[in-house]
């Protein structure tokens, strides 16, 4: 029997058919008969359009390897005529503003941290979509924001010496966030509704109100001893949680239990690089998750302390009304975090669907059958509301300049035809994390003005791309100092300019990176400042924990303020197209180039031992000094172009790459012998297919597309996951 079902020149995995058949169609409003064709149709459209579009990039990657190996110039004008000849430098259109329409009120109006998750990880999503509020005590108590001082470790029981240090840090952010018309929220010990007002009593014995009463939304619980108290700052909201008789409360002189803080505004739910998806049952799975995230019905059993419990997405939060909200019946603030999916970039096929026999584009099998499962939200067969307005988020990543866009903007036009939805309902954010769409960013943005939503400077992936770029151009400086280079910083401020340029504040969202150590809360908080202050108002976090504290920030600073005292004109293209090589190469001494390379190869190997033997696509990585990093494909990829380009110009040699990558195997089986799951590497490294797969992307780096690792990656973990069959 075939393992696919037929549909003109389409064949699908029987798992997915029967998923997409049984439970993604019914109730869409879309005949299975009108999809398939639909389907066959999508793929003969646009699949050699797909193709050509790789094989530009190509083209023009020869272009530029021909231009550095003859000696051209890095930087300035001859550098930036050569790459407007070839068409690498595009003009920029006409002056525009973008018309998104239909767009919900977290991405257009509201500055707040965004999630990123595996889809894929069922419990990770939840937590995800439920970290819309988080409890600020807890995000305190549990890292190292509250210092260990004096008493206060944490340890296997409540600590009191550390809750109190957690208790008094949160009142000293009240008093920014709510601000009392006398006095500090360190002196109060009470929190009354009087007369329909709020009032707040002081130790000293006085009585005062908040400096703006219409901060203050509502309450849950009796009027006279409410349980919480709801109010709203800088486009966010926050809850004052009061129960004296809870453990934390009696101990509060005002009975507070817990400060509770919308954090999690969007969410990403990842398909992507977080994502270690290769054939028709981790795509099943990937699509399943999301269908049960847009119809409210995913849900997981976790147990911890011996007791487990059923985790599900959480419902709206409802406040009977202050007094200056008394037209209304309620106050009901969302629940949950607002999601995108991510779907995957251009490059790979995947079999999980044949087209002519041959495996599909996956970009176009992903935004075919998420577009479809979001239909769901748009017509309410769920039990919650993901966007109000009625819109489908779909983040593209790794698109390379303006004809990108566009093709993906087609490619949606089409899907909305197939799904039977309004044109433009399907909204589109576009990463800004390869070259060719940075110095091209306004013609990009032109290309999809109407859906687009949301621009981001995935400065991993684009430091990726950076090196594979200039791959010949020379040896590249070490990557700490890559951050510190001009180009980056350029990057990160012409991509602000120009989204604000082309109209995006009040109605997109401009965001920044990931924070990529899960455990430096405190470091977090002195750095990820400077994101809402740089002008963008969403940026990326690791964790529900990490947004919590993130959103702090967005209380303190007022981003959309900022946005209107930026400059727009800024492009930074000089420095942004000056490559970031090694300065002197006689300047790194044997040390420090044999420590950079233990670095890349123990970093590289602790990652992708997890990816290839066991489909594990982001996780927390320790790295040589058993730092824990948050890494996916977009921090492989720049340490396996790293060492490719140290090795193309002659920094190390292959030798040398090959003991260290034996060294260091043995290290990162030595760091992961707690996991019961893990399957080390040594001692025989010739029939460990993640070693393998680890000495590939750096030996064969040079010569992958764009310098993407999926390719390579996709392979072995299907030679992997064959293995495990048995």
């Amino acid at each position: 029997m075939s393992q696919y079902s037929q549909y003109g020149r389409l064949q699908v995995a029987r798992e997915l058919d029967t998923f997409i058949n049984e439970q993604a169609l019914p109730d869409s409003g879309v005949s299975a008969a009108a999809f398939w064709q639909g389907a066959e149709s999508l793929f003969a459209q646009f699949t050699d359009k797909n193709q050509a579009l790789l094989a530009r990039r190509e083209q023009l990657q020869q272009a530029i390897d021909d231009y550095h190996r003859h000696g051209g110039e890095t930087c300035g004008d001859t550098y930036q005529a050569f790459l407007r000849d070839i068409g690498y430098l595009t003009d920029k259109p006409e002056a525009f503003t973008i018309d998104t329409d239909n767009v919900d009120r977290e991405i257009a109006h509201v500055a707040g941290p965004q999630l990123v998750v595996p889809i894929n990880n069922a419990r990770y999503a939840l937590n995800a979509v439920n970290a819309r509020w988080g409890s600020l005590y807890d995000a305190l108590y549990g890292t190292d924001v509250i210092s260990n001082d004096d008493g206060a470790e944490p340890g296997d029981s409540y600590n009191p010496v550390r809750g109190q240090k957690v208790i008094t840090q949160a009142r000293e952010y009240l008093d920014t966030l709510l601000p009392l018309a006398t006095s500090s929220h360190v002196q109060s010990t009470g929190y009354h509704i009087e007369s329909g007002k709020l009032s707040v009593s002081l130790a000293n014995g006085d009585i005062t109100k908040l400096a703006d009463a219409e901060q203050w939304l509502g309450y849950r619980g009796d009027i006279n001893a409410p349980t919480a108290l709801v109010f709203a700052h800088n486009g966010l909201h926050l809850e004052l949680q009061i129960d004296p008789e809870s453990p934390v409360g009696k101990a509060d002189p005002a009975g507070i239990k817990d400060v509770v803080l919308e954090s999690a505004v969007t969410t990403i739910m990842d398909c992507e690089d977080s994502v270690a998806a290769v054939d028709a049952e981790d795509k099943t799975l990937v699509y399943s998750n999301w269908l049960g995230l847009m119809k409210g019905s995913l849900s997981v059993d976790v147990s911890k302390g011996g007791k487990t419990r059923t985790r599900r997405m959480q419902p709206d939060r409802q406040y009977a009304p202050s007094k200056h909200t008394m037209n209304q019946d309620d106050v009901t603030l969302p629940g949950r975090s607002l999601m995108f999916v991510r779907n995957v970039g251009h490059l790979m096929t995947n079999d999980a669907m044949l087209f002519d026999g041959e495996p599909v584009p996956e970009g176009i099998m992903d935004g075919l059958i998420t577009a479809l499962i979001g239909k769901h939200d748009i017509l309410g067969n769920g039990q919650f509301k993901n966007s109000r307005e009625g819109s489908i988020y779909i983040v593209k990543p790794k698109m390379h300049g303006p004809e990108e866009v566009a093709f993906t903007d087609a490619l949606f036009s089409e899907i909305e035809k197939i799904i039977d939805v309004p044109a433009n309902t399907i909204k589109m954010g576009i990463m800004d994390e390869e070259r060719r769409t940075s110095v091209n960013l306004e013609a990009c943005i032109s290309e999809a003005r109407k859906r687009v939503v949301f621009i981001n400077t995935g400065f991993l992936d684009r430091t990726g791309d950076e090196i594979h770029t200039s791959m010949l151009a020379g040896p590249f400086a070490d990557k700490a100092s890559l951050k510190d280079r001009p180009w980056i910083k350029a990057y990160e401020q012409a991509n602000v300019a120009t989204g604000l340029r082309c109209g995006l504040s009040g109605r997109a969202q401009i965001g920044k990176g990931m924070w990529p150590i899960p455990d430096q809360m405190a470091n977090m908080m002195e750095a990820k400042s400077g994101h809402p202050k740089a002008g963008a108002n969403t940026a990326w976090v690791p964790s529900p924990t990490a947004a919590t504290l993130h959103a702090l920030h967005y209380h303190k600073i007022d981003v959309f303020k900022i946005q209107s005292s930026l400059d727009e004109n800024y492009d930074g293209l000089n420095d942004i197209l000056t490559i970031p090589l090694l300065e002197e190469p006689a300047s790194l001494n044997d040390k420090a180039i044999q420590r950079e390379l233990d670095n890349n190869v123990q970093g590289i190997l602790g990652y992708v031992v997890r990816w290839v033997h066991q489909g594990i696509g982001c996780s927390k990585v320790p790295d040589i000094n058993d730092v824990g990093l948050m890494e996916d494909r977009a921090t492989l990829r720049i340490s396996s172009q790293h060492i490719a380009n140290w090795l193309a110009h002659d920094v190390v040699s292959e030798q040398q790459v090959r003991d260290t990558l034996t060294r260091m195997a043995k290290l990162v089986d030595e760091q992961n012998a707690g996991d019961p799951d893990y399957i080390p590497m040594t001692p025989d490294l010739d029939a460990a297919i993640g070693f393998q797969a680890a000495c590939d992307l750096i030996f064969e780096g040079k010569a992958q597309p764009s310098g993407y690792t999926e390719p390579l990656l996709h392979q072995r973990r299907r030679e992997m996951k064959k293995k495990l069959a048995g």
